[in-house]
This record gives structure tokens, C-alpha cells and sequence, in this order.
């Protein structure tokens, strides 16, 4: 019986956190991004830039009616796209990690590779949108490229900092026992 127990826990270890950490993170990052520069700021839009964009979107003005509905949609669009993202991560997770999930949420690693996923965001949205596709800037006018590239190095330290962090805390394995004390704040 102690055999057939040990073969069966023989199959578990530790749980990866990688993927749905940076999926949950790419989803959170993009919610910081729409909630604080599209909404409460309101610094941008996803087509604000398109007078000067590099693939020839057509202009909506923000600042008319109609260019402020379409500049709406765009960005209920891309909330859409960081909903999903927060849901795959979420179910991705949960798929994971069957028990003890109060335990995982406490869990550096987790907390490391959702603050990578944020910086990635961060990286491919400005390298894409704000550089390559010119679309949008994170905050248009004469110093526009000093606020995107504020917005890269936050990316850059995001996704550094969170790999740092979760390197510094432990696999999480669903079979051990919860830690105490010392051990605890390490997690």
C-alpha cells in the first residue's frame, strides 16, 4: 500500500507557475494600462496616434463625438483581450494546482512571474503599438518619445524584477507541507 502511494506521488512535484503567472500578468499589466492612461488620465486611446501612424489606420479624433465612440470601441476591445488573458491565466492555474491554492497565492513565484508577465506587456505593447505600429503614444506631444520609453524601461525593470522574484522563492509543490516561521516568508 506505502508503495502504491509513494509510485503514486512518484508522478507529482512541483507545479509550474511559469505560464499561467506571466498569462495572468500580461491581462493585469494591460488593465493597469487601459484603467489608469486610457480611462482615468485619459492620455490615450488605441487609435489616438493613427494621424501619423505607419500603417495608415484612419484618424479618429479623440476629441470630437464620433472619434471618442470609435476610440471607445477600440479600447473595449483590447479590456476584452486583457479579460481573456486574466481568465486563461486564472483557468490555467486552477488546472494546476487542485488544493492548498490559499498557499500558491502567497507563493513569490507566482507573484514574480505575474510581475514579469506585466513587463512583458509592457514591452511588446510599446515596441508594438507605441514604435512599430505607431498607433497610439502614451502620452502624445513634443515629449512623446521620453513617455514611451519610460514606459519600455517600467516594461524592462517589471520583467527583471519579477524574474528576480521568483527565482528568490521556492517551487511550488502541492504534496509538501505548508512551511512555518522562517520558511514561510520565503515562499
Amino acid at each position: 500500500m506505502a508503495t502504491h502511494i509513494d509510485e503514486a506521488r512518484a508522478g507529482t512535484g512541483p507545479v509550474s507557475l511559469q505560464l499561467p503567472g506571466i498569462v495572468l500578468g500580461v491581462g493585469l499589466g494591460g488593465f493597469v494600462d487601459g484603467i489608469l492612461l486610457h480611462q482615468l488620465l485619459q492620455w490615450h486611446h488605441m487609435l489616438t496616434s493613427t494621424n501619423h501612424d505607419r500603417i495608415g489606420v484612419k484618424y479618429y479624433n479623440p476629441h470630437t463625438v464620433s472619434g471618442l465612440e470609435m476610440n471607445t470601441v477600440w479600447d473595449g476591445i483590447f479590456h476584452a483581450i486583457c479579460w481573456i488573458a486574466v481568465l486563461l491565466g486564472l483557468a490555467i492555474l486552477y488546472s494546476r494546482v487542485a488544493r492548498d491554492r490559499r498557499r500558491v497565492w502567497a507563493s513569490r513565484v507566482l507573484w514574480g512571474w505575474i510581475l514579469a508577465g506585466w513587463g512583458l506587456f509592457n514591452l511588446v505593447e510599446g515596441l508594438l503599438d507605441h514604435q512599430i505600429l505607431g498607433i497610439h503614444h502614451v502620452h502624445g506631444g513634443p515629449y512623446q518619445i521620453w513617455w514611451d520609453m519610460g514606459f519600455l524601461l517600467l516594461g524592462l525593470l517589471l520583467l527583471i524584477g519579477g524574474y528576480l522574484l521568483q527565482h528568490s522563492g521556492r517551487a511550488f509543490d502541492p504534496d509538501a507541507p505548508a512551511p512555518s516561521g522562517h520558511q514561510a516568508r520565503r515562499v
